[in-house]
């Protein structure tokens, strides 16, 4: 049982175990938990992206699943297929990996656009459908997924309808250095201790359910859509000289996941209602790679980042 613990810190005690440091990455995967929103992590290798995901599912007794995407994996090989069972002479369902509570898509962008956008149907909707036949997925359902910032070779971009579906992209560096040494340690010294299950999934509905209470005020709900707003109409803002290097702004699911994720950040800070310092400080995953930058701001060594933080600054804060 939890004792006097909240939920949020039980689990990030549990995750403590096996992961050392990382608070950004695992704070949005609870974030996701919370909010049934996909989270997609970008890092380097040997960051314990994989380790948290498979330590997050344990600590909640999630049935987890694991893809690593090739360039030879077929969109069958996640959802499953059809096949011939020749002792009733029928075709039957064989289910793919797709069908669990956590699917973790391990460098999603080695995959080619046609085995990507076979997770947009599960992802939206929390359904498969193989050949005439749909089946429901028994929530909660996340993706979480992995991509590798620093090789390009037989690598593919996600299309810009799939990247809009994450609720958040987190990027993962390096440790500390006194982290660093600490996960050596333990690794040497084979010191990990083992992740128990201490939450079950009627709690975190009830964590869910006490989210959903905390108060937005009107004024802080019109501050976000100022942001979202703000990647597509900068020049309303005083921006002007952001318009040449934004393609493509951000969507209106990019209001909804910022609503959401404030929403959750404030839960698991114990606060009874959203203020802008949630928003400020979640909305850089939130919108990221919902913004699509021009050739030119591409060729002048122009981020994401850097124009979110430049709309951060110029948005009236309420």
């Amino acid at each position: 049982m939890l004792n006097n613990q909240t939920i949020a810190d039980a689990i990030k005690h549990e995750i403590s175990k096996v992961v050392i440091g990382q608070d950004k990455m695992i704070e949005a995967l609870l974030v996701g938990l919370l909010c049934r929103g996909h989270i997609l992590l970008e890092g380097v290798p040997g960051l314990a992206k994989t380790t948290t995901v498979n330590a997050l599912a344990k600590s909640l007794g999630l049935h987890f699943s694991r893809v690593q995407f090739t360039p030879d994996l077929l969109p069958s090989d996640i959802i499953g297929t059809q096949i011939y069972d020749p002792s009733s002479n029928s075709f039957k369902i064989k289910k793919g990996p797709v069908f669990t509570n956590l699917l973790l898509a391990d460098e999603i962008n080695r995959a080619p656009a046609k085995v990507q956008s076979a997770l947009l149907e599960v992802m939206q909707e929390k359904q498969i459908t193989i050949a005439d036949e749909s089946f429901k997925l028994t929530p909660p359902f996340l993706v979480m997924a992995t991509q590798n910032p620093i090789e390009h070779e037989g690598a593919y971009a996600l299309p810009e309808a799939q990247l809009d579906r994450f609720m958040m992209k987190v990027i993962v560096g390096y440790n500390t250095k006194e982290e660093e040494l600490e996960i050596a340690r333990r690794v040497a010294n084979s010191t990990f201790e083992k992740i128990e299950q201490i939450v079950d999934i009627a709690q975190l509905e009830a964590a869910t359910a006490q989210m959903m209470n905390i108060h937005i005020d009107p004024e802080v709900e019109a501050y976000i859509v100022d942001i979202v707003v703000a990647t597509r109409e900068p020049r309303t803002y005083g921006l002007e000289e952001l318009e040449p290097m934004i393609e493509f702004g951000a969507s209106p699911r990019a209001s909804i996941d910022l609503y959401k994720a404030s929403r959750a950040i404030a839960y698991l800070r114990g606060q009874s209602y959203v203020s802008p310092n949630e928003i400020l400080y979640i909305a850089k995953e939130v919108l990221r790679h919902r913004i699509i930058l021009s050739y030119e701001a591409q060729a002048s060594g122009a981020s994401q980042d850097e124009i979110i933080s430049k709309i951060l600054d110029s948005v009236p804060i309420p």
